[in-house]
């Protein structure tokens, strides 16, 4: 019996050890080192990068050319093919995903390293644009494990042929040499020149004397404006730490009173303060909303940083009302989810700057956002992203850095709103008179929708379900199309020609507009989508072959995207909403090939938000000249994702060039061509006069008079690839919605009308010193305070060394410069810098706000 038992033991005992034998072939997989480097932008092929990656093997195991792979996401570009021969090769999958394959006879022995250079097309200048989230998958006979890189480094892009883009690439690079010198025209002036309240309201006069504000004043509440009361109260009370109350009588003695008026324009107010109390006469509920936002702009940054239970506001006059209707700010929470709680905050940041639309953008190739009844593989496939086995799985790969792992915390990949989230963000967002238009991208960017209703598929054909299995697909199986989009998808355009595809968009709407009457609203504008549909889709398609035998007028397949739009019209007309989309749903191809205005859609009540002013700079004229209400969405002014500067460390996107606050506010919206001046290569534009300076020259369409009412107004875009969390779409956001408020609320500059363009710009930099100084004393510190303080961005100084002599200045005049000589981070703390002075040393400098919110450092070369 004894030696039984020792049999078995010494059989166990043996197959421990093979078993753990097998586990180890992969011990320690962790170690293994990857660092990344940027070579140059300049190589001797035209717009081709010179990249390499170099891998470090700390493990106690070799890597073979078959025991392993490393896959990252980066800013899609495509590869080229290696002309010298390499250890590795960069493939691309699909989108952003990637993955470095070992060549043959591939070998890296434990304390080694090797180096894989590689050649892609596009230049590549940002920290953002290099590879993220790096894992390894390690193969033997047994299993598969995937490893994410612990161990990744880069080098910093400091030359400049790494943060230039090419030969032709005339945008300066930003140093504190470069600042200093663009910064020249900025000086401090007065408080008493400052704007008062953000937005500049139509008319104010300041009187003398001001209004001391405790809980004594009683707010008096004319029926039907409860709401906009207790939004006052509460945030009076966020300032004071006391109770006000509210009153449906009218008050003897002073007090703050809310009614409706004949007041003219919608959203529109006047708002009196003076020695008998504030009062706020609204055209509507939201224009005493509005007003109820001017007389907290009204309110000393002081009053914010302290609780104390008074404060003090100017006597003033305000007669005011917004120039556009439509005033919004899109948001892209499909690429990296965005937190319910941040939606929140971000609403009230919208509200208190008057942006009163909200674009929603929930769906996309790499995320589904929205929990929709009875189609769960929405969320539970197309919420979440991880590895899988390549792009023809039912599932979402890797983006954006997000990693091997579904639901990894801290990486933004996965999330979605449940149906009660969205609709405590329609209330909230209701309560503060901002209107929610959400998004559903159809035929293109639709890769989440498409992977989820695939999932849905395989899961009903395997319970024998055909019929209910196709009731919601939305690919043609035998589409052999090849097409790459945009962003790098060959896999994410909609079949146009299968009628499920539109039950599907009618089933997300219908789930949608329940959404909106459980909240108490009405669901009657959609934004359709519609942009980016890549050359080459439905080219191969079976389905849309036939179709296009049946409808010979569609011509060519590009113009699929057309007869979809003009399908999906009806259905949603049957239920009372109106159609919004990109500009690209209002174009149509010629048999030249070239893309024209489509008047097909212009009294349909249809309104294209159009993007483009770079690439096609006259498009949205030219739509608004044909009778389409327009939304100017412009590239160059608004979209908040692009970068605001060319330094490297800057996050963001570059592809239309870089725009930061002054872009955003320095925009003419009946004469953009007055505020285009340069391309995205940082290469001046002659529009005025009909030149596109070294684009060639060309003739655009300007902005007819009577075509003024067909601009409905203007919204900035957030899009997400490189957006990671709250504190980075805080960062990008701010300060340039500030800006963009004053182009969406204010009256018409005067600097608008100025024909002569050198008394023009004399004019414009005249009036950006004042807000600029409004922005640094202001705007900016309140923000720290604000909701419990948002993450804006603070300009860094500029700066010269001359003969030892130190000069400073800074972005936005009244902004404190603080700096240090002996290579320590600049603080609070630091010497502060007010005249030219005497140093010696390694010289850094941060500016920094009066709430303490300091820039990023800058560094001065001494000559």
């Amino acid at each position: 019996m004894h030696r039984v038992h020792l049999s078995i033991i010494l059989f166990c005992m043996a197959a421990c050890v093979t078993s753990c034998k097998k586990d180890n072939e992969f011990s320690s997989p962790e170690k293994i080192a990857v660092h990344w480097e940027l070579v140059t932008n300049f190589t001797d092929e035209k717009n081709v990068f010179d990249a390499r990656f170099e891998l470090t093997n700390n493990s106690n195991f070799s890597l073979t050319d078959k025991n392993w792979v490393l896959f990252f996401n980066m800013a899609p570009r495509e590869i080229l093919e290696n002309k010298t021969r390499q250890p590795g090769a960069i493939q691309h999958i699909n989108g952003d995903w990637y993955k470095l394959v070992p060549n043959e006879n591939f070998s890296l022995a434990p304390g080694n390293s090797i180096v894989i250079n590689y050649r892609g097309v596009e230049a590549v200048i940002k920290e953002t644009d290099r590879p993220l989230g790096l894992y390894f998958v390690f193969n033997n006979s047994q299993k598969e494990s995937i490893v994410e890189v612990a161990g990744y480094t880069w080098t910093p892009f400091t030359k400049p042929e790494q943060i230039n883009r090419n030969a032709e690439d005339e945008e300066p690079i930003p140093t504190a040499e470069w600042l200093y010198g663009n910064n020249q025209g900025l000086s401090e002036v007065p408080d008493s020149e400052l704007t008062g309240i953000f937005p500049t309201p139509v008319k104010m006069q300041v009187g003398a004397g001001s209004l001391e504000v405790t809980n004594g004043l009683e707010i008096y509440v004319q029926n039907g404006l409860q709401s906009e009361a207790e939004y006052l109260k509460a945030s009076l009370k966020d300032l004071t730490g006391v109770e006000f109350k509210l009153v449906t009588k009218q008050p003897k003695n002073k007090s703050i009173t809310l009614q409706l008026g004949r007041v003219s324009g919608k959203e529109a107010y006047h708002l009196t303060i003076n020695d008998k109390g504030i009062s706020i006469i609204g055209s509507d509920a939201a224009g005493v909303f509005y007003g109820i936002q001017s007389l907290r702009s009204l309110i000393p940054v002081e009053s914010y940083r302290k609780q104390t239970p008074s404060f003090s506001v100017p006597f003033v006059v305000v007669e005011d009302a917004p120039r556009f209707a439509f005033r919004g700010l899109h948001l892209d929470v499909s690429r990296n989810f965005q937190t319910k709680e941040t939606v929140l905050r971000l609403l009230d940041l919208l509200s208190f700057y008057k942006v009163n639309r909200f674009l929603f953008y929930t769906t996309e190739d790499e995320g589904w956002r929205l929990e929709i009844r009875d189609l769960p593989e929405l969320t539970e496939t197309g919420a979440q992203r991880q590895h899988t086995s390549g792009m023809e799985a039912s599932s979402l790969h890797p983006a954006y850095g997000s990693g091997p792992f579904a639901k990894a915390e801290g990486k933004y990949g996965h999330g979605y709103y449940s149906r009660e989230d969205f609709i405590e963000i329609l209330k909230y967002a209701s309560k503060r008179h901002i209107k929610v238009i959400p998004e559903l991208n159809f035929p293109g960017h639709a890769r989440a929708a498409i992977k989820a209703m695939e999932a849905r598929y395989d899961r009903l054909m395997k319970e024998g379900k055909e019929e209910e299995a196709n009731e919601y697909r939305l690919i043609d199986p035998d589409d052999k199309s090849v097409y790459k989009s945009a962003q790098g998808y060959k896999d994410n355009v909609v079949s146009v020609a299968r009628e499920s595809a539109f039950h599907f968009y009618e089933k997300v709407v219908d789930e949608i507009a329940v959404m909106y009457t459980e909240a108490g609203l009405q669901l009657d504008e959609f934004h359709t989508g519609g942009d980016e549909v890549p050359e080459g889709a439905w080219t191969k398609s079976p389905l849309a072959a036939e179709l296009m035998k049946k409808h010979p007028e569609i011509r060519d397949p590009k113009n699929l995207q057309t007869y979809f739009f003009r399908e999906l019209l009806p259905r949603l007309k049957k239920r009372n909403i109106r159609a919004h989309g990109w500009e690209e749903v209002f174009l149509m191809k010629t048999e030249n090939g070239k893309y024209v205005a489509n008047p097909e859609f212009a009294n349909e009540g249809a309104v294209p938000y159009i993007w483009n002013n770079l690439f096609d700079y006259d498009l949205g004229y030219r739509l608004a000249n044909a009778g389409y209400s327009v939304v100017l969405c412009n590239v160059s002014n608004f979209y908040f994702d692009l970068a605001y500067s060319k330094d490297p460390q800057e996050p963001g996107l570059y592809w239309a060039g870089f725009v930061d606050t002054r872009h955003a506010w320095t925009f003419a919206p009946y004469d953009m061509f007055k505020t285009t001046n340069k391309n995205s290569m940082g290469q001046k534009l002659d529009l005025e006069s009909g030149g596109a300076g070294q684009a060639g020259m060309m003739i655009v369409e300007h902005l007819k008079p009577e075509s003024r009412k067909n601009i409905l107004g203007v919204e900035a875009q957030v899009w997400s690839e490189t957006i990671k969390g709250r504190d980075m779409v805080e960062y990008y956001m701010l300060p340039k919605l500030i800006g963009f408020a004053e182009s969406a609320w204010a009256d018409e500059r005067t600097w608008e009308t100025i024909e002569n363009k050198t008394e023009r710009e004399a004019r414009i930099q005249k009036d950006w010193n004042i807000y600029a100084n409004a922005l640094a004393k202001k705007e900016l510190p309140r923000l720290s305070y604000l909701n419990g303080g948002y993450n804006y961005r603070v300009p860094p100084p500029g700066a010269v060394v001359e003969e030892g002599l130190l000069k400073a200045n800074v972005e936005y005049p009244g902004l404190i410069i603080r700096y240090t000589v002996d290579g320590s981070e600049p603080t609070t703390s630091s010497p502060e810098y007010k005249a030219p002075v005497q140093i010696a040393g390694e010289v850094k400098l941060k500016s920094f706000d009066s709430a303490g919110k300091g820039s990023r450092t800058m560094q001065v070369i001494q000559d």
